[in-house]
């Protein structure tokens, strides 16, 4: 992983917070929010809680006395989930994933949405996320698919290969589409101390915007797959406007309506 991959700042959080999650997280988040619902939890933590798309639908979904922290290593991510707000009061905290600041047993479930391909060790956050945990806490996590499932990120990522062939930037590729096969997923999960195994679900759902430029913006300027535009000598107007006529080509100059899939992770202390 590129350390550029893990940098959310300048104007990425904001747009990231309005393209890229309607356009692909508000499904995800609301299944997550039920999943939940459905454990009847009372303390639960959410880690690399982004812009706050679950942590938006936890408040709406999970009963008022349930309480919510939400986690993220970067701050201004979390800024911009403070400012967009939730229904009623969470805590906000900057923490890293790999180290959480609480003592052991504190959650009856901790939960992490498109998260977990970020982290530089996988089994050290899990292990984290179990040690958090009480005995009978779940750990739900989900992780984006290979990147063949997910049309809008597979015509972005060849665009800017045809665009930059000698150094295309494989940001979507390599980290958020990174991460999904089943067998590494699992030993990750038995690796940082679940001794039931994984449960590993295939979610599909459907990604949709006005028009071609939504989702090239939103990749091509909303994620860290900005940085590696902007570290190479192509103007990022110009990798938007290529992405944006590459979606237009497969699906149209007016609406689009592209495949999602992600893997959703359940895991029993």
């Amino acid at each position: 992983m590129s350390v550029s991959d893990r940098v959310f700042a300048g104007s990425i959080p904001q747009l990231y917070e309005s393209l890229m999650v309607p356009l692909i997280f508000e499904p995800y988040a609301a299944d997550a929010a039920q999943r939940l619902h459905a454990l009847k939890p009372s303390r639960v933590l959410e880690v690399a809680a982004g812009t706050g798309v679950v942590t938006r639908a936890l408040a709406k979904t999970l009963a008022p006395d349930v309480q919510i922290i939400a986690t993220d290593l970067n701050q201004a991510m979390l800024d911009q989930a403070a400012a967009t707000g939730t229904m009623r009061s969470v805590q906000w905290r900057q923490a890293d994933a790999l180290a959480l600041p609480f003592v052991g047993g504190e959650f009856d479930a901790v939960v992490c949405q498109f998260g977990a391909m970020f982290f530089p060790d996988k089994a050290r956050a899990f292990a984290e996320a179990r040690r958090v945990l009480r005995p009978g806490g779940v750990f739900i996590f989900s992780v984006w698919d290979a990147i063949a499932a997910n049309e809008f990120a597979d015509i972005v990522s060849a665009a800017l290969e045809a665009l930059i062939p000698q150094d295309p930037p494989r940001f979507l590729a390599r980290t958020p589409h990174g991460y999904h096969d089943r067998a590494a997923i699992a030993r990750d999960v038995a690796a940082g101390g679940f001794d039931n195994p994984a449960v590993i679900e295939t979610v599909a759902a459907r990604s949709r915007a006005a028009t071609p430029r939504v989702p090239a913006v939103a990749y091509c300027q909303g994620t860290p797959l900005r940085n590696e535009i902007e570290a190479r000598a192509i103007p990022l107007a110009e990798a938007t406007d290529a992405a944006a006529a590459a979606i237009a080509k497969r699906f149209g100059s007016g609406a689009v309506d592209g495949a999602i899939r992600a893997q959703v992770v359940s895991a029993r202390a």
